[in-house]
This record gives structure tokens, sequence and C-alpha cells, in this order.
């Protein structure tokens, strides 16, 4: 089959990858002329991705991505390990609180890679590219659908693309066209300049906004001992440290779209407050251990929306798939948007493997997948968003959702207010005791278990219970950032 890829970042390069080692031919067009730097550290330092501004931003690799590419491509990872990733077992990351740290078959499937995201995305082009398979063609747009009526379906045929090149405009034939321009894609609009019935969507805002920022561990200086906790979500912040390669790490921190005086992070001298006032980062941007390399850099407009291209059992079109964020995107805060363009990938190129030729068979095929793979992520990401947004803005009118739950009999309990107790006062606890759950809470981490496997397995939710029963006799778990009324006075005095 010859195949049309649009859009060159990572499920772009998924796509080709899978695609060209199942024995199909890919062309890949990519709107930036990004020609491929000479190293990952000319990469970090020169390569203009402007088309993808999220390679700026901390990025977790989850096990899931992992396992697939020892399976499937080998030499990829064995490349990311040559160029400086390295592997995060699940007996690395166990918190100092955890007395039992017995292994457990299956704990080796827990490993993640760590590295820069333009690390691994420089690794995968290049392994990519070395592909006789596969065309790569940079300063390419695609400008819409070229497509014929299906004798059997009566459906739209993709059959091609109109692309603006340097040298002019032409029309690429291909017999699948794979569109993986992202968060921006236009296929809708293109689907419906071939008359096809519009495309089911929905859409809302994450609420969020976030910034990053990279550093570089000073000559002879090692990171701190992980101390257990290397996230958390006060409520009305969020941070994260993300280890890298060549001695860089960076630390996120998120904050509501709504709370205006917490913008303050999107500048240098209240980011580096901020990232003081939390123990887990203090260590990390001591002056005496790390040095920042790059300016802060912000994301906002983030968006969780899914579009579905099946409608009512039946394609909109046949001969073209919608690939990763251009299909389905979520919060890229929660750090499944690599892993799961893989996953998407590689369900393709299943479902064009038993669709027999049959276009109508394959969008049928993959729609399945798509919804059986990567929407309830999508959906996991959508609600955490809405329970986030509606206890920040608590927490922004000095509210609290948080009120301590009665055991009393008969009381009445509001649903929502047991289930953040159960959060805070029961997984959170057991996060740091408990080996049982901590292992099923990293294998939905890492998308190797459904994202509600804690809530449905009976064992875990008695385990998560009999730790928030026990929640009056232990002492107060370590504050880890300070209230908001002190972080937004922090951030005032260094702006």
């Amino acid at each position: 089959m010859q195949v049309l890829v649009i859009g060159g970042g990572v499920a772009g390069l998924a796509a080709a990858l899978s695609l060209s080692r199942a024995g199909h031919r890919v062309r890949i067009a990519e709107r930036d002329a990004t020609p491929l730097p000479a190293s990952p550290v000319d990469a970090f330092e020169h390569w203009d991705r402007s088309g993808a501004p999220q390679v700026w931003h901390s990025h977790a690799f989850l096990a899931r991505l992992r396992g697939g590419l020892v399976a499937r491509a080998p030499d990829v990872m064995q490349a990311l390990h040559e160029h400086g990733a390295y592997d995060l077992r699940f007996q690395d990351y166990l918190p100092p609180t955890l007395t039992d740290r017995t292994p457990a078959p299956g704990d080796e499937d827990l490993t993640l890679f760590a590295c820069r995201r333009i690390t691994f995305e420089w690794v995968l082009r290049r392994c990519v590219e070395a592909s006789p398979a596969v065309s790569w063609h940079g300063g390419v747009a695609a400008q819409g659908l070229v497509a014929e009526r299906d004798a059997a379906t009566g459906l739209p045929r993709v059959v091609g693309a109109r692309v603006a090149t340097p040298s002019g405009d032409a029309v690429w034939p291909a017999d699948l066209v794979v569109d993986a321009s992202g968060r921006r894609s236009r296929l809708p609009k293109w689907l419906a300049a071939l008359g096809c019935a519009p495309v089911e969507q929905e859409e809302e805002e994450c609420g969020i906004f976030y910034c990053s920022r990279f550093y570089r561990l000073l000559p002879g200086a090692a990171p701190p001992e992980r101390q257990g906790v290397v996230g958390a979500d006060l409520g009305y912040m969020k941070f994260g440290i993300f280890p890298g390669d060549g001695g860089i790490f960076s630390i996120t921190l998120a904050a509501p779209l709504s709370d205006d005086p917490l913008r303050a992070i999107l500048h240098e001298a209240p980011f580096e407050a901020a990232a003081r006032a939390f123990p887990a980062t203090r260590e990390w941007v001591d002056p005496a251990r790390s040095a920042p390399v790059t300016p802060v850099r912000a994301m906002a407009k983030l968006v969780n929306r899914r579009r579905r291209f099946v409608v009512d059992g039946r394609p909109l079109a046949l001969g073209v798939a919608a690939l990763g964020d251009a299909a389905i995107c979520s919060n890229p805060l929660y750090g499944r948007g690599c892993a799961l363009a893989f996953v998407h990938a590689w369900e393709l190129e299943s479902a064009i493997a038993a669709s027999g030729g049959d276009l109508e068979r394959l969008a049928l095929a993959f729609d399945e997948g798509t919804r059986r793979e990567i929407e309830p992520w999508y959906r996991a990401a959508r609600d955490q968003d809405r329970e986030a947004r509606e206890i920040a803005e608590a927490q922004a009118r000095g509210e609290s959702l948080d009120a301590a739950v009665s055991s009393e009999p008969g009381k009445v309990i509001d649903p929502k207010a047991f289930m953040r107790s159960v959060f805070r006062d029961g997984l959170l606890p057991a996060l740091r005791t408990d080996i049982q759950v901590v292992r099923a809470f990293m294998r939905a981490f890492n998308l190797l278990a459904p994202p509600d496997l804690l809530m449905k397995d009976p064992n875990l939710v008695g385990r998560v219970l009999a730790a928030w029963r026990e929640r009056d006799q232990r002492a107060p778990a370590e504050a880890q950032g300070p209230e908001r009324s002190e972080m937004v006075a922090l951030l005032g005095r260094a702006a």
C-alpha cells in the first residue's frame, strides 16, 4: 500500500515507522522545512520546531511505549539508549515510605525511559529516514484531499492529497492518507469539501495553562536522591519533575486559566520562586546543583477533544485515517501523548492487516481500535480536568471542597465530597504504604491497564478504603507545598 502521512511529528513518525516495517511504502509531508540536526545536542540548541511547540516541554515516556518499541522496533530503543535515554524500573521509583518492596512477576513491564522530547523525536526521525521504504519531504503543506466516488459503497474514496511544495502545487497520489498533523488538523474541513457528513466531535477546555523550564546539572553535581514525590497536585497548582538525557531535566508548573494571580509563573523570577517553594523541586533548582538553560515556555489553549470518523456504523470517507491528536487529543499534562500516538499507529497497522485491502473494513477496524484503546484515556483526562476545575475555582474563592467526611451512621454524605476524601485520605496514603496499590496505579499510569482499574478491582478498592478508615489514626502527611494564599504572596514578591 502507498501511504501518504501528513505531518512529521511523533504521530507521523510513529505511523511511518510502523507501516514501513509492515511492508508499506510511506511518503511523509511535513509543513515545516526542518532539516535533521547532526545530533541531539544540536537539536536541543538549534532545531527550529515552531510547528511543534510541545518539544520544549516536559515529557514522560511510558512503559507501554517502551515495551512496544522493544518488541516491534528494538533498534529504535537501542538508538535511544545510545543517545542518552535511560530506563526507570519499577523498583527505581518506589516511594521510600514503602516497607514491602518484594518484586512480583510483571514488574519488568513497568519500566519507563527518560529523555528529552527533542532527543526522542531526533532519534525517531533518524531511524525512520534510514528506511528505504520511507521518503521525507520538508516544506510541504497539505492543502486538501482528492477523492473519487467508491462504486461499491457510494462513499468518497480518497486517492491522494493536494500539496504545496517548494517547487509548486501538486497532487500526491496514495492508497491511504494518514492525517497526523496534530491538534490543528484541518481534516474535518477537508472532508466537508468532499461532501462528507459532519465529523462527530466533542470538545471542552482543559482549564489550565502550563509552563516548563529546562535545567542542566552542574559539572560534578548529581541529581537529588529520590524523595518519592516527582509531581503533585495542590489544587491551585500542579508541578512535576522530569529527568532527561545529557544531565538535563525539566520542571513543569500548571495553574488554572481562571486564576489570574498565578499567571505570574509565566515569568522567570516567579517561576523560580514557585519551584523553590515546593520541597520536591527545591533541591533540583538549587543554584549549587543546576542552572537553567532555557527560558520559561508556556502552553495554553489546551482542549480535550474527541473526533469520530465513523458515524452510525458508516465511515465518512474511505482511504483516509486521522491519527494521534488529529483524532483525539487530551490534556498533555498527563504525559500520555507520545505513547498513545504509537498505540494508535499500531492499531492502524493492525486494521490495515485485517482489512485484506477492503478500505471500508479498514475504516471500521481502525475506529473500533480507537474506541477501545484511545478513547478511555480521553474520557479519563476530560473527567479529571472537570474535577480539577471545580476544586481550583473553589480554592480561588477561598472555599474548600475537601471538607472532612463524617462516618456517623445515618449522616447524608455528598458523593463528590466522599470520593475526594477517599482520594486524599485513602488512595494517596495507600500509594505511600501498599505495594499492591502502587503496582496497580503504575500499571494504569503506564497505559498497561484501564484508567478505572483502581475503581473496579474489589481487592484494590478494599485496600484503599482500609487506608481511608485509618485516616484519623495517622499523622498528617507532609505538606507538598504552600497554601494558595502563601503562593500568591510569594509570586507577588518575586514579580
